[in-house]
């Protein structure tokens, strides 16, 4: 798996999520329960994952919707 999306916002971790649903692309969120060490206060920041085939179009769908994506 490789790291498309990494934010401390659950706002943009959650449309990310809907966008590749709706495209039939599978992703996974790490680091969810990290707000355990950081106490809640999102310091953290959570990182949406997909597969090693999916990236590059996963890419294209997020930045067509206004995303900054870092540089893989």
């Amino acid at each position: 798996m490789k790291q498309l999306l990494r934010t401390n916002d659950p706002t943009q971790i959650a449309f990310a999520q809907a966008l590749l649903s709706s495209e039939d692309i599978a992703c996974f969120e790490m680091d969810v329960h990290m707000s355990v060490l950081d106490g809640s206060i999102g310091i953290l920041p959570r990182r949406l994952m997909v597969r090693d085939q999916d990236l590059f179009i996963a890419r294209a769908i997020l930045t067509d919707n206004g995303f900054e994506l870092e540089n893989a």
